[in-house]
Order: C-alpha cells, then structure tokens, then sequence
C-alpha cells in the first residue's frame, strides 16, 4: 500500500508579547493565516485562553470567523474547545453555526483547559477534567444526532428542552452541522498512557500528538490510542495522527539555532517551564520521567522539541521523529509571535516549498 502524502498544517496557541498591542497581534495572526494558506498549508488551528496575556485568543471561533473572509480553502479550527468551560448545548449551536458559515471547511478539536486562571475562573475542579470533556462530548453529539425534545442528564450538566418545543413555529431546535454526521473531530494529548488517547481510538476522533513533548512519547500517544482502537473494533489508521512540531527553518543551521534560541519561539518554552515550575513541574518536557527538572533547559530543548537548522538538517531530524513514532499523517507547525517578521515568514517558505516536498519523497511519496 502506498503513503498517502503528508499534509502540512499549523498551530498558534497563540504566543506573543504583552508589550505588542492587541489588535497588533490579532491583524499579525489574520496575516499569518492568509500566508499559510498560500503556501498550501491544509489547516490552521488556534488555541483558547481566557486569562493569560501571552496567549491572548479567548475565543478561537471569533478568529475563524473573521478570517473566513480572508481566506477561500484553508480549514480551520479551535485548538482545543475548552469543553470544561463551556455548556455543551452553546458548542453545539455555535461550532454547527460556525460550520455552516465556513462552508465546510471547520475542523474540531476537543479537550479540556488546563490554565490554572482559567479553571478558577470557570469554578472547574482540575480533578473532573476528563470526566467533564468525555460527557460534554457525549451530549454535543446526542443533539447534533437527535431531535427535540431533548433531554440529557449527566454528572456535570443537564440539558432539558421539552415544554417549549413547538414543531409548527419550529421552535426548540438546536442546529446541525453542514458537515454530517459532524466536522472531523481531533483529541489533544499530553502525557504518557492518556486516557485522552484511549477515549479516542474507542471512538475513532484524530489523535494530536502535542509540540511540547519528546518523540518516544508521540510512539506513546499512538501506541495507546492504537491498542485502544483495535480494543474497540476498530482499524486505526496513521493518516489521522496529527503531530505538533516547533520548526525554525533558515539558509544555514547555525542561523536558524542562533535565532530560535533568541526568537519567540527559544521564549516560549522558556515561559512554559516558568509556568511549569510553578505547578505540575517540567516533567512534561522529559524523554525519561527520572530526568531531573533542571536538566530541561533550552540546550535540551534545542536536541528534542525545537528542531531548528537548514532544510537538511530538519529533514534529518523530522526522519528520526519519524522512524520513532512509526509515522504520522500531518505535521503541524508551530507560530509564535513576529517578533522578526522577515526571518519567520522565511522559514514558512522552507518549511512549505522545500522541507515538506523532501519530506514527503523521503517516506516514498511523490508530490
């Protein structure tokens, strides 16, 4: 059987300065999003943060909306929808309105926040996280699928709408997506053995292996989704696994290291190991769990989650991640903020024009 090819997509949490005023970075992001769109990128995904001023996109759906109209084929979509902040009947309507005003073109992520600020503002308990995503999902479905009257009941929310449906005057109807049966849903995953990954493969949604872990942990992500698939009777398939990577590309390696040490991106993960060692510690970055939290720093950052170099060294590189992992079937690039306009929108260039058509012959596709 031959390789499909390997698509390419890109992520922003978003990631920018504080000090860059809002509509700056909202204008920056729109562009990026027509630019990724012209170098043949296949999806775009944006993250949700309702308190953090580095990561200041409180509502991916708004962005989408917006650049619908700057953009005619990119899909796009929410990265993930926080389902623990959110009642499940106002992602139902909103994502099935969003699909219809995109034409098609939405993609779903679901999965739960996990912003300490966000969860205290919201009155989420960390500790109900999995529970509360698997049910919200369970009941957006049900309405997506069903007709009214609807009721649902579970742990965390009850959804009941019988008295005021009225089916002459249409009444009491909660929207279904243009996609059918839904848009194509993705899970995010973290940590080692995830139960996120297990929830997915029994139900078939795409795995997203997440940036800031290490290449044996993205084998683990699939290992576990895999096994849980096949417990389900189900065939995975590598084509849906989607992997986020940070690629910094440049005309020499010792460029493109230079600048992704010093760049947003060498700061972003700076800043999560900053947040890191605030709580959960960084263990999150580690190969081996007995790795000691201070030897996560940027120098090994650099060898393991930032692959930055020339066209030939990142290949050599993404060639390891994907002998590791046993293959994947989209590679999201990371975006961080512009802080250097020309030097990001370069690498865009490499990645699309040069990297991912190397790539792709590399794995025995012909593009």
């Amino acid at each position: 059987m031959s390789q499909p090819p390997i698509d390419h997509g890109m992520f922003i949490m978003p990631f920018h300065d504080p000090n860059k005023p809002l509509g700056q970075c909202f204008d920056e992001d729109l562009e990026l999003i027509v630019l990724a769109e012209q170098l043949g990128f296949s999806e775009f995904w944006i993250g949700e943060h309702h308190t953090m001023q580095f990561e200041n996109i409180v509502s991916p759906e708004m962005f989408i909306s917006r650049a619908l109209g700057e953009t005619q084929a990119i899909r796009m979509g929410p990265a993930p929808i926080c389902l623990n902040q959110h009642h499940p009947a106002a992602v139902a309507s909103r994502m099935a309105f969003l699909d219809h005003l995109s034409k098609g073109r939405l993609n779903l992520c679901f999965g739960a926040g996990s912003v300490t600020a966000d969860l205290e503002l919201y009155g989420v308990d960390p500790k109900n996280n999995s529970r509360m995503v698997a049910e919200s999902i369970e009941m957006i479905l049900s309405l997506w699928s069903g007709e009214p009257p609807y009721e649902l009941d579970g742990d965390f929310w009850n959804i009941r709408l019988v008295d005021n449906v009225d089916v002459e005057t249409r009444i009491g109807f909660i929207h279904k997506p243009l996609q059918q049966p839904h848009p194509p849903i993705a899970i995010p995953a973290m940590s080692r053995n995830s139960p996120s990954m297990q929830m997915a493969g029994a139900a078939g949604y795409q795995p997203f292996g997440h940036c800031l872990v290490t290449g044996n942990v993205l084998k683990n992500f699939w290992d576990t989704y895999e096994s849980a698939a096949i417990d389900a009777g189900r065939t995975p398939s590598r084509s849906d696994y989607k992997i986020a990577r940070s690629i910094f590309l440049a005309d020499t390696t010792a460029e493109a290291e230079q600048l992704a040490r010093t760049n947003s991106l060498g700061r972003n993960y700076e800043y999560i190991g900053r947040l890191f060692d605030k709580g959960l510690g960084r263990k999150i970055y580690k190969r081996d769990p007995d790795m000691p939290d201070a030897e996560c720093n940027l120098d090994f950052l650099m060898t393991e989650q930032i692959i930055a170099g020339d066209v030939d060294t990142v290949l050599e590189r993404l060639l390891r991640v994907w002998e590791e992992t046993g293959g994947f079937g989209t590679l999201v690039l990371m975006s961080y903020d512009w802080d250097d306009k020309p030097s990001w929108v370069r690498s865009m260039e490499l990645f699309a024009h040069e990297l991912m058509p190397a790539f792709n012959r590399a794995v025995g596709v012909t593009v």
